[in-house]
């Protein structure tokens, strides 16, 4: 068999719960190089998002992989946490004696090792961004030619139906920066690929699937296990979580992102079109518009995400806690 072509990446991260699983689905595929991880406010403060990156890459030995702190805030200043869900450290209140200090963590902004790693290895870095997109909006804004260097872009984020898991028509990741989220979608022309909150509540894991999963006795299960937990005492109730999509089941939201970053074949089926968000609605700021009829009239065209290779998309699942 032909070798698999290695993949650089940079993964763009507020590190919950989902974020870390999504991490350690990239570093245990063969044909991934993780050229470095930043660091976004988001489900929990940056500072959290930091220590939180060094201990998933702590429990996946691989502190080698480079983590850099970048925007704190939203453009407009505005923080929006998700500590209900993820636990108030972002990752379900697990006490980790063994955690990494922040004496790991690079010297340099995010957005500017962003922008020179991207122009140092043009045209081969895919851009995995799992948090609010407010460290893309500015490198764009720092290095206009910033996206054009990027081979693609996978975003987990938004919403193809108006619905919400934050506000009636507002995902977590667009909601927590609108404005972030408008610059990527209008000024990035690289091709990227989007997994809204609608397409992973549909590519549902089994809650059989998810316990003979988490128990497979190795350090990573564990880890995962320990971390869900908080989680997953609002999710495996009779009631869904807010917004779920057609019934129950587990859910790791960015790692579909992640996903497709590593394997392509994993989407089955996509929808392009253009795409904006929405800034000043009263019910509707957050929400990812599609325009289907080309009302726009832009040129860039997305790719969202509306279909998963299940089988493929859980061996990817598997691998990351081996």
């Amino acid at each position: 068999m032909a070798a698999l072509e290695t993949k650089q990446l940079i993964i763009d991260v507020d590190c919950g719960t989902d974020d870390a699983q999504a991490i350690m689905m990239a570093l245990a595929a063969p044909n991934v190089s993780v050229l470095a991880i930043t660091c976004v406010g988001g489900n929990t403060p940056l500072e959290n998002v930091c220590k939180n990156v060094l201990r998933v890459l702590n429990v996946c030995n691989r502190l080698d992989v480079p983590v850099y702190r970048g925007v704190s805030t939203s453009i407009l200043g505005d923080r929006l946490h998700a500590s209900d869900f993820h636990g108030e450290d972002g990752l379900g209140d697990v006490p980790d004696p063994n955690a990494p200090g922040l004496e790991y963590m690079q010297q340099g902004h995010a957005v500017d090792i962003m922008i020179k790693l991207v122009t140092e290895y043009e045209g081969q870095v895919s851009l995995v961004a799992t948090g609010p997109l407010t460290n893309l909006a500015m490198a764009v804004r720092m290095d206009p030619s910033f996206p054009s260097k990027l081979k693609n872009l996978f975003i987990m984020g938004g919403n193809m139906e108006s619905r919400g898991n934050t506000t009636a028509c507002g995902e977590f990741n667009f909601l927590a920066d609108p404005e972030g989220a408008y610059v990527v979608l209008n000024d990035f022309h690289c091709p990227t690929y989007i997994a809204t909150w609608e397409h992973t509540c549909r590519c549902k894991l089994p809650w059989e699937w998810y316990d003979e999963w988490v128990n497979s006795g190795t350090e990573k299960a564990d880890f995962i296990k320990s971390i869900y937990a908080h989680s997953l005492q609002y999710s495996r109730s009779e009631k869904e979580v807010k917004g779920m999509v057609s019934g129950s089941g587990f859910v790791s939201c960015d790692s579909y992102a992640m996903a497709a970053a590593i394997d392509e074949s994993t989407v089955t089926s996509f929808i392009e079109c253009a795409v904006s968000v929405e800034t000043s609605g009263k019910y509707t700021r957050g929400m990812m518009v599609m325009d289907m009829i080309d009302f726009l009239n832009k040129q860039n065209k997305a790719f969202v995400l509306n279909g998963c290779d299940m089988e493929k998309f859980k061996m990817l699942m598997l691998a990351a806690l081996q």
